[in-house]
């Protein structure tokens, strides 16, 4: 098998057969970080080291990893050295499925297959340039030619959403949606909590003196991104809390935060308890999917907090977690009669998180996430998944990407590890032909588009 050949992840006939089936079917991204602004402006990009690094932190963590100075990364060195150095040290990253994603992007965007290394880094920067200035290198026009049929951003409570509303106006054949993430509301542990708070009062031209006027802010909030074509809510969590707290407790939290008097960790995990609750019910009376993104400790390396703030590589996974006890009242509440999508970080979770949502007939597994997010996890993900819970209930692919040029690449490398991994069970006997086409259309385009949008 060459480099990312037809059968590029796909190790038995019958994975050949499941992914012709697949392989054009639109792409339904119910996560992602897209840029609206970058999208309704249409302008595209200057060079290959704005497309595929220039906002990707998990390139930028590769690059430190091989020793290549912060200045060709995120600092003053221009986006030709940056790509340079990144090319330099591409072949060094092989077997990370971030070298597979860019030479997909390159593959498939740009019609350049040779592997990247120093040798032709001039040569790609070039041909990339002078490709990104056509018409059909610009968002909008790689939306579609990706099939994107419909994508959901993610983005703050006080969001106005009219780049959203200019979108629905402008971009054709692409529905792009808004994602509600309430998380700022909540994290009263953190010191810009009041300030979030403060804005969405004004936001919502609403009293947030009390927990009353939070709770009343939030409401308006929902009901601004439901009047904008919202389906979801999406929440990234340490530590899911989600246990009952009354009321009464949580206003006495609640003025003694506003009121700049620190809060013990009993105290803001209740706060955050309460108003997970809340979310959960706005979103159930709404018919939204709840997503909940487990188990990232963000901002672990400190010096690239203090340098660069966060969402610049120094976030870390950790397995040390209590959920099921966590997410008991929540889920008993919100999931009988919501929806509820469950994402998976650190793999050890998998049991727990997998055995819960055998439990719940309207709790879904997501994609694996970030760090689980490579063929090797994903096949891992989808195996033992397919073993505890239902593969036709998987919640299916989500990009997670914050670059738009990786949006088919992604969706491809995990169509191609699913149809590998049922075409495996086929060859062994497992299920017949017909119902392994079934179920990886149904994972790659249909059951997210029932679960989400109810089609």
């Amino acid at each position: 098998m060459a480099f990312l050949d037809e059968n590029y992840l796909l190790t038995n006939p019958s994975a050949v057969d499941l992914f012709n089936c697949v392989k054009e079917l639109p792409i339904i991204d119910a996560h992602n970080h897209g840029d609206v602004k970058e999208i309704l402006e249409n302008k595209g990009w200057e060079d290959i080291w704005e497309v595929e690094a220039a906002t990707d932190h998990y390139v930028w963590e590769l690059m430190r990893k091989r020793g290549v100075p912060e200045g060709k990364i995120t600092g003053q060195a221009s986006n030709e050295e940056k790509w340079t150095a990144l090319a330099g040290i591409l072949p060094e990253c092989a077997g990370n499925p971030v070298y597979e994603w860019i030479h997909l992007d390159l593959k498939r965007r740009f019609d350049i297959h040779e592997p990247i290394s120093t040798k032709n880094a001039k040569d790609v920067w070039d041909k990339t340039q002078d490709l990104l200035k056509k018409a059909e290198m610009k968002p909008q026009a790689l939306l579609k030619e990706m099939k994107v049929e419909i994508m959901c951003t993610t983005d703050p409570p006080t969001s106005d959403l009219k780049e959203h509303q200019q979108a629905k106006k402008q971009v054709k054949d692409v529905q792009i949606l808004p994602t509600w993430r309430p998380d700022k509301l909540m994290n009263v542990q953190k010191k810009e909590w009041k300030e979030n708070v403060e804005l969405l009062g004004k936001f919502t031209d609403t009293d947030i003196t009390s927990l009353t006027g939070l709770m009343e802010a939030a409401g308006k909030s929902h009901d601004h991104f439901e009047k904008n074509g919202c389906v979801a809510s999406d929440h990234g969590i340490l530590e899911p809390l989600g246990k009952f707290v009354k009321e009464k407790d949580a206003s006495a939290i609640y003025d003694k935060a506003l009121g700049g008097n620190e809060l013990d960790t009993i105290e803001w995990k209740k706060f955050m308890s309460f108003m997970m609750c809340l979310f959960g019910r706005l979103n159930q009376e709404s018919g939204w999917v709840t997503q909940i993104h487990i188990g990232a400790m963000r901002d672990y390396r400190s010096s690239l907090w203090n340098s660069l703030g966060p969402d610049s590589g120094g976030d870390i996974s950790t397995n040390a977690l209590e959920i099921a006890g966590n997410l008991k009242y929540f889920l008993n509440q919100f999931a009988e009669e919501g929806k509820v999508v469950l994402y998976c970080l650190d793999p050890t979770h998998l049991p727990t998180l997998a055995t819960i949502a055998r439990a719940f007939p309207n709790i879904s597994l997501g994609a694996p996430w970030w760090l689980n997010d490579s063929p090797f996890g994903m096949e891992q993900h989808i195996k033992y998944m397919a073993t505890i819970d239902l593969l036709s209930n998987h919640a299916g692919m989500v990009t997670d990407s914050r670059k738009l040029m990786s949006y088919g690449s992604r969706t491809e490398m995990f169509r191609r590890v699913l149809c590998n991994a049922v075409g495996d069970m086929e060859q062994k006997g497992q299920l017949p032909l017909q119902v392994a086409k079934n179920i990886v259309r149904k994972v790659s385009y249909e059951r997210p588009l029932e679960l989400f949008f109810n089609r």
